[in-house]
């Protein structure tokens, strides 16, 4: 697949635990750098504090080969208990002209929860690259008939992470709905 395509991938994973359970974990921003693999930290822009649609963070992000930067990330939809998306934008102009405008957005991120029969909760996390410039563009100007492979690489890093993103969510849900379950 090629970067202009908006090549994607997503992770899904089964919770024991409601939607709104997983809600309240999904919507803690500053617990995902403790499972995300690239994600270190979250500051608040514009005095939000939490998701909601036009919200904005800064992501403070590190990568054994591509180092630290920063990107922001702008809430494009939340519907509580539902839907979670947000677009990852370069204001510094690390990959290219600095974005700040979400057309511009390097990558569209998403999570989606839908209750199973059971009660529980199965929640899908998805990534779309692009379409602007990203961390791959670099590596794909200097190869640019590696292209596949440098976004199949890619596609597989962050599907790793994500998983890593979703167990950490379904660990958290867990132990928190088992805590508040009554004992038989």
């Amino acid at each position: 697949m090629r970067y202009a395509e908006n090549p994607g991938t997503h992770r899904e994973v089964r919770i024991a635990a409601g939607p709104a359970r997983v809600w309240e974990i999904v919507t803690d921003v500053e617990a995902m750098a403790g499972w995300s693999p690239e994600l270190v930290r979250v500051e608040w822009q514009d005095g939000a504090d939490g998701p909601d649609a036009g919200a904005r963070y800064i992501g403070h992000n590190q990568h054994p080969v591509n180092g630290e930067w920063r990107t922001v990330s702008q809430f494009t939809e939340c519907v509580p208990g539902r839907t979670l998306t947000w677009c990852v934008l370069d204001p510094d102009g690390r990959y290219g002209d600095p974005a700040t405008d979400p057309a511009d957005r390097m990558a569209t991120w998403s999570f989606a929860l839908t209750e199973a029969p059971d009660g529980h909760t199965v929640l899908r996390q998805s990534v779309t690259i692009g379409p602007g410039r990203s961390g791959l563009s670099a590596y794909i100007d200097r190869a640019p008939d590696r292209e596949e492979a440098i976004v199949a690489y890619r596609l597989d890093e962050l599907g790793k992470g994500m998983t890593a993103t979703l167990d950490g969510i379904k660990e958290a849900a867990e132990r928190t709905e088992r805590a508040q379950t009554p004992a038989p």
